[in-house]
């Protein structure tokens, strides 16, 4: 007999059981906070593998749930639907590289070498092929599917440009730039100097994957075109 009142909880921990049913020889009670997390993350990576393979718009959230061994509802109640799990799976990527820096609005390095280090976790992160075939599904379907190209805006460049932003706004930092350019322009042109025609690149196969020392040449050579452009 089925269990209305199981929990989205319950669902997780017993990824291989029907539907509102538990599984069979647990014990009641909730999961442990790692154990629901390890079980998030993988639901987060069956879909971004899904959206990936298949293409956003022809995955569906039960091909998402049979592939991820969870319910339909676990995915409604913990992240909304498709749109949430891609942001999820968007942030959750950005954090690997990002995670353990400091915050851009506290860090007390010099401008440089904070830029710097941005810079490089950046480049890092949008050389990663799964960056790069995530930004050509968008590209491919963001005519007929909308929400995906809100949603990759959102998790990704929006997150960016509001973080620089805020860096650009600084007391210590404003005024060692030109007061023609505002915060947002500063952020959109950071950006721009660090990727040049590479968002055009990724519309083609890439010929190799860039290695570390090809990374920190282009950051290098962006951080410098920036700051000669914008510092007084």
């Amino acid at each position: 007999m089925k269990k209305d009142n199981i929990s989205t909880e319950e669902e997780l921990d017993c990824p291989d059981a029907a539907p509102y049913e538990p599984c069979f020889g647990k014990s009641a009670g909730r999961p442990r906070a790692a154990d629901k997390e390890a079980r998030e993350q993988a639901l987060v990576h069956t879909a971004a593998q899904l959206f990936l393979e298949k293409g956003y718009s022809k995955v569906s959230l039960e091909m998402i749930a049979r592939e991820a061994h969870v319910a339909v509802r676990t995915i409604y109640v913990k992240f909304g639907g498709k749109a949430g799990l891609l942001s999820a799976a968007i942030t959750r990527g950005r954090a690997r590289f990002f995670s353990d820096m400091t915050s851009l609005e506290t860090d007390t390095r010099p401008m440089e070498a904070i830029l710097g280090d941005y810079a490089l976790r950046f480049l890092e992160l949008v050389s990663q092929p799964a960056f790069v075939n995530l930004h050509r599904m968008v590209v491919a379907e963001a005519r007929t599917t909308p929400e995906l190209a809100e949603t990759f805006y959102d998790a990704g460049p929006r997150k960016s440009r509001e973080q620089l932003g805020k860096f650009f706004a600084r007391d210590d930092i404003r005024p060692k730039l030109r007061t023609d350019l505002s915060q947002e322009f500063l952020a959109v042109h950071f950006v721009n100097c660090l990727m040049g025609d590479t968002m055009s690149r990724m519309l083609f196969p890439p010929d190799h994957q860039p290695s570390q020392t090809e990374i920190r040449r282009q950051a290098a050579l962006g951080l410098d075109l920036f700051l000669r452009s914008v510092v007084l």
